[in-house]
């Protein structure tokens, strides 16, 4: 006969290894030093900035407001806006605390 027969080999086993979880490795590395850490980070900074503020800070709201505090509750801030002008807000809704005489130097 001129057709030999053919014969299947067997598998190799396949090992996983270090080296084949290494890209998801360096990809979850990636991830968490590019979006989680910075952002856990700003979320810590932004907490810490509601606790301390007090009367008499400028800020600036959410919303793009800029007043400064007249009195602080648990969770709600007063803030004038302008003369005889006074809301109330959320903590939550400051975005930045500006420094002291920033509202005099806009007017």
């Amino acid at each position: 006969m001129f057709i030999s027969n053919a014969y299947a080999e067997t598998a190799a086993a396949s090992q996983s290894s270090f080296m084949d979880f290494l890209p998801l490795i360096a990809l979850v590395a990636v991830f968490y030093f590019l979006i989680l850490r910075p952002q856990s980070k700003r979320a810590k900074e932004h907490k810490e900035m509601m606790a301390a503020l007090q009367r008499g800070d400028e800020v600036v709201t959410v919303g793009g407001e800029i007043g400064s505090i007249n009195k602080v509750f648990e969770e709600y801030l007063s803030i004038t806006l302008a003369e005889n002008i006074e809301v109330t807000i959320q903590k939550s809704a400051v975005q930045t605390l500006l420094p002291k005489g920033t509202i005099k130097a806009i007017k």
